[in-house]
């Protein structure tokens, strides 16, 4: 030690990777020789008064250059030691036979070790004292408990000596002995000891797997074997005691798990997904070895846990290729990682923290055949059923039990490969005894036992494979699972194991099928070495061939089956979606200006008056101020004649469509109600101050009344609780909706809190809270061929933008100024401050993509952690190469995929499309010729209005619908637009007889060309929106159009032919006889006019030309 610079240290244990042979801080160990250390703490980092407690170093190691007070600093944790001693005695005298009725306990711990191993004795010494002490003897006997250790140790442990009695009723005799002794003479006296508390021969109780090892375990076995004491084998007592966990525990094993599930989820997933991807060569130990380093550095995984605390239950295993082992003390080989079609990966990954273990296991495949589907798929659901089966008072052979019975419902043949249990007991061990999850296993669970439950199915064979590394395959799943009073708690289930999540396809979808069919007649050697393609293409012979169209059409022949039975099923059960088709307004309260008559001001003069303050119009009636409110009133007008002002007041009255709130009639049925009142004024000044007082009270109580009509519909959200540090802040946005109001438009912030966003503006009314659990999709869409760079959240339910009800809420930042060249001059491209303004361009739009790409990945790190982790948020990313063209709404946009949606976002109103809610979609106008089409997306909510995307380019029809039968979703194709209410009424009205005429089929263009009259004419339900097919004139015309032309349209193109060559006299003449035909001969001549001049100003009036002699052209006249 003297190269310490001091001679007396007690020195933590630190080491590195495992695959070098060494072990990572298992525990807090003390030495006093320096043979032990490893690597030994820099004198910088060692800080005086450093505790440690619970196998935790709380501080950066050792205590004082001469070891005194107590153990230089470290402490024992005397609340803790108290709680579990008093545990351990209290099993022991509870449960006598558990602990084999023996008078005393004797635990002898080995000396320090590289090698991973776990020992209870070790366990015992961190479970109680916090602490691994080697080569140390505890004897325990009723009321007291002897320690035999040496010098250094017995500083530490002196605190026992102080408190112990006093605090448990336990005696701790500490017996230390030198380092040149032996300790016979000590082993003799805690022998005799023994002999004194007991009557008659003794039992002591022993560790028996734990072989003697080291000159004191030796010597105290000879000691101990020479009384001629009875031994029994303890180790099922220690197991009772260590089984329930008190809440640090189960802290600890968390933490735990939550380092091992990130690990896999964040480093080893990603890493898989990039070899195979880019078709690497990567040894089973290379990745053991990688993976190791990231969980002794949990920052590489992204997990906030001090590096000095954690450690590996054991190196991670990773297996593939046909050779799988499904043991406990299985390891990584040399042999390189298989991917190829049919692959089998299965990783599995143990992380400790602070000595607490936990574990994980998870099974990929790889362009899986209907086998390994199916094998994964009952494991699953079986492995579902043993975590759900860990509930208090229940058997542990329940749990296996449970597993077993879903085996033998869902697959029997898959028995025989079952694994024997489903899992033990896990904490300071990895294995802890007498809690196995076998069968035969009667023990009763209790609410704080921790199981690691292993499930897996062992030597499978793939029928449709011959080559031995994707034959032979098997399956595994591990979850460390919490037991609670109300119900179990999967500490590592974050890390998805569905068969979605783990299965990979690298081929054609249909390929599985053509293996059935046909064995292939060349088999693919390489292990990656390929692209894809071409190895898929070797799969197959030149007559299996088929082009991406054929496998398009048998993928959605399967989604139509698959379609039409979940419709079936939802219809049959009564259920159409939700949707309540509208939203309910709730009325308002009674119409009250005044609750007395005296109340009502009065006025000498009888003179129309407007009450602001109680919202009422006064009116001179008989004598009388009248008072009516201003909600009754309809309009209000005036006007001048003769130096009078005339004053006409109308009233909401019944059967004049007034609102909700305006309903007197439901109070009195038989009343006789005002209609209207008129007032004549000589005072024309004042009766004009009166009109408009009384329509702006009108319109600022109607406009108060909408808001209060929107906000009674909201959802009451949650209260935004503030972060105590610094928030995660975005400067300088826009808000879309925006703030209402008059005045200079501000920009604001958006920040980032304990359960949600606040977004602020230096006015303190603008102001919009967006709670987490409200946000439904999150959208960060870059600046790449836009101008703006902007975070979009769509809504579960509405909320208040100043006084807009949206879902939608969009920040973003404009990544280009508005320029205005002065001069109509062109500038030239080699311009040297045209190329200074790009560049700026460019240095900006990078600048605000990478804010806000650091905006979101820390809010991707807040969401990882819980509670938001189980909500699974996460910021989409349009594919803009998946993106096409079409209208929306009312102008054309830019529409992109993501990972969940379909949506546009520059562009308001915004569009944003949940794939999970689609139930088909429809591509009408589809044919040859047609430049543009239209899509139909109906919703599974069949009182949701039918989306419409019109005028799409018809080059997007192929990549449109690669894109929807990727995504799993029905397409079909039509020739003309469909008039979709009543054909959805229809499906509502007799959903019995849409399933029985084959449910969506009808929209089958190839099924339907047959017969198409018959069907057109007996599917009254699904006519398209016309009953004419367009004339062929009109076709060319209509490429662009979103919908069929009207009557009206194509009667003008006919007209427009007749007229060719006729004069404008020719044509207003014409144009008098049809109005006389039509019986608007009796319209006035001032009538004809205004709509002649009401269509002039639609359309602009076609230019009269001349020819070279003077005379006009003769150019026909379109008339609308």
């Amino acid at each position: 030690m003297a190269w310490l610079g001091f001679e007396h240290r007690q020195i933590t244990c630190v080491t590195g990777s495992r695959s070098q042979a060494s072990s990572s801080l298992r525990s807090p160990v003390l030495f006093t020789t320096c043979q032990y250390v490893l690597r030994a703490i820099p004198p910088a980092n060692l800080k005086k008064g450093a505790q440690v407690a619970l196998g935790q170093v709380r501080g950066d190691g050792g205590g004082g250059g001469d070891g005194g007070g107590g153990g230089g600093g470290v402490q024992i944790n005397m609340d803790m030691y108290s709680k579990r001693l008093k545990a351990l005695y209290g099993s022991w005298n509870e449960n006598k036979e558990s602990w084999g009725n023996v008078d005393a306990i004797a635990v002898v711990s080995a000396p320090s070790s590289e090698d991973l191993r776990y020992l209870k004795s070790s366990a015992l010494h961190i479970w109680l004292l916090g602490y691994e002490f080697p080569e140390t003897v505890m004897m325990f006997l009723p009321g007291q408990l002897h320690i035999l250790c040496s010098q250094k140790k017995a500083q530490i442990l002196d605190d026992l000596r102080k408190s112990s009695k006093k605090l448990t009723s336990v005696e701790v005799v500490l017996h230390s002995k030198a380092r040149s002794d032996d300790g016979s003479t000590q082993m003799r006296s805690i022998l005799d000891a023994v002999k004194t508390k007991t009557k008659g021969a003794p039992s002591v109780g022993v560790l028996p797997k734990e072989a003697p090892e080291g000159a004191l375990m030796e010597r105290w076995a000879d000691m101990l074997n020479g009384y001629d004491y009875k031994l029994v084998d303890v180790s099922g007592g220690f197991s009772d005691v260590f089984a329930v966990k008190d809440e640090s525990e189960i802290t600890n094993i968390k933490k735990a798990s939550f380092l091992s599930w990130s690990v896999l989820k964040n480093y080893v997933v990603p890493k898989l997904e990039v070899v195979i991807d880019e078709e690497k060569s990567i040894t089973h130990a290379e990745l053991m070895e990688s993976t190791e380093e990231v969980i002794v550095d949990p920052s590489k995984a992204k997990v906030r846990l001090k590096a000095e605390n954690v450690d590996i239950c054991y190196p991670p295993v990773f297996q593939s290729g046909g050779t799988f082992d499904l043991k406990p003390s299985a390891v990584s080989d040399e042999e390189p990682l298989y991917y190829d079609a049919m692959g089998v990966i299965i990783c599995a990954i143990g992380a400790r923290y602070t000595s607490y273990c936990s574990n994980i296991a998870r099974t990929y495949l790889i362009d899986a055949d209907k086998v390994q589907e199916k094998a994964y798929k009952v494991l699953l659901k079986a492995h579902e059923a043993a975590i759900n089966a860990l509930r208090p008072g229940k058997s542990m052979s329940a749990v296996y039990k449970a597993a077993l019975g879903i085996v033998e419902k869902e697959g029997p043949e898959f028995i025989p490969h079952l694994t024997k249990n489903a899992g033990t007991g896990i904490g300071i061990e990895f294995r802890e005894s007498g809690l196995s999850l076998s069968a035969k296993n009667e023990r009763t669970l209790r609410a704080g036992m921790v199981f690691n439950v292993v499930l897996g199915f062992h030597g499978l064979q793939a029928e449709t494979s011959t080559d031995p590394k994707t034959r032979n395959f098997s399956l595994l799943l591990a979850d460390t699972v919490i037991v609670q009073e109300k119900g179990p708690e999967i500490a590592t289930g974050q890390c998805s194991k569905s068969f979605t999540d783990i299965a990979y396809s690298f081929k054609d979808e249909e390929e599985d099928e053509e293996r059935e069919e046909k064995k292939p007649k060349v088999k693919a050697e390489t292990n990656g070495a390929e692209a894809p393609g071409v190895r898929m293409a070797t799969l197959r012979s030149d007559n299996q061939e088929m082009t991406k169209e054929e496998l398009r059409r048998q993928n959605q022949a399967e989604l139509a089956r698959a379609k039409n039975e979940e419709t079936a099923r939802r219809l049959a059960s009564g259920g159409s979606g939700a949707g309540d088709g509208g939203n309910s307004v709730k009325a308002g309260g009674e119409i009250v200006a005044y609750k007395d008559v005296n109340d009502i001001p009065t006025s000498r003069e009888l003179m129309i008056q407007v009450d602001q303050k109680r919202e009422a119009v006064l009116l001179p009636v008989y004598g009388l101020l009248v008072p009516f409110h201003i909600a009754t009133v309809k309009s209000v007008t005036s006007q001048q004649d003769g130096g009078h002002c005339y004053i006409r007041i109308i009233f909401n009255v019944p059967g004049a469509g007034f609102g909700a709130n305006d309903l007197p009639t439901q109070k009195f049925p038989r009343s006789i109600f005002v209609k209207e009142v008129s007032f004549r004024s000589s005072d024309v000044r004042h009766a004009t101050q009166v009109v408009q007082l009384i329509k702006t009270m009108r319109r600022h109580v109607a406009q108060r009344e909408s808001e209060r009509a929107e906000r009674a519909t909201l959802v009451t959200q949650e209260k935004l609780q503030l972060s105590k540090g610094r928030p995660v802040r975005l400067s300088d946005l826009w808000i879309r909706p925006a703030f209402g109001g008059r005045g200079r438009k501000m920009s604001g912030s958006l920040e980032a809190h304990t359960n949600g966003f606040r977004y602020s503006t230096m006015k303190q009314d603008e102001r919009v809270d967006i709670m987490y659990r409200n946000i439904k999709h999150a959208f960060f869409q870059p600046a790449e061929k836009e101008m703006i760079t902007l975070l979009h959240f769509h809504l579960h339910n509405f909320i208040m933008v100043g006084t807009k009800k949206t879902k939608d809420v969009q920040f973003y930042v404009e990544v280009m100024e508005v320029v205005q060249t002065l001069g109509g001059n062109r500038r030239s491209m080699y311009d040297p401050d045209e190329i200074e303004e790009e560049q700026q361009e460019r240095d900006r739009r990078n600048k605000i993509n990478k804010e806000f790409e650091v905006f979101v990945k820390r809010l991707a790190e807040l969401w990882d952690q819980p509670p938001w982790r189980e909500m699974d948020m996460e910021f989409d990313i349009p594919f803009r190469e998946l993106g096409f063209h079409g209208v929306p709404n009312k102008s054309s946009a830019f529409i992109v995929p993501t990972v969940n949606c379909l949506v546009e976002l520059v562009e308001t109103p915004f569009l944003v499309i949940t794939l999970n809610d689609i139930e088909i979609v429809n591509l009408e106008r589809v044919g040859l010729g047609q430049k543009a089409f239209d899509m139909a997306i109906v919703f599974k909510d069949f009182k949701r209005d039918v989306m419409r995307i019109d005028a799409i380019p018809s080059q997007s029809l192929d990549g449109i619908k690669e894109w929807l039968n990727s995504m799993n979703i029905k397409y079909y194709e039509s020739r003309m637009n469909l008039n979709w209410r009543p054909i959805l009424k229809t499906i509502l009205d007799d959903p019995e007889k849409f399933i029985d005429d084959g449910g969506w089929e009808f929209l089958n263009m190839e099924g339907s060309d047959s017969d198409s009259e018959k069907s057109e004419e007996s599917d009254e339900g699904y006519e398209p929106s016309d009953a004419e097919e367009p004339s062929e004139e009109s076709e060319d015309d209509s490429d662009d159009e979103s919908v069929v032309e009207s009557d009206d349209e194509e009667e003008e193109d006919e007209d427009s032919e007749e007229e060719e060559g006729l004069t404008w006299d020719e044509l207003e003449a014409k144009a008098k006889r049809e109005d006389k035909e039509k019986g608007d001969e009796s319209d006035s001549e001032d009538e004809r006019k205004r709509r002649k001049a009401k269509a002039a100003g639609k359309s602009r009036a076609p230019e009269v030309r001349k020819d070279s002699r003077g005379m006009q052209n003769k150019r026909p006249k379109v008339r609308r």
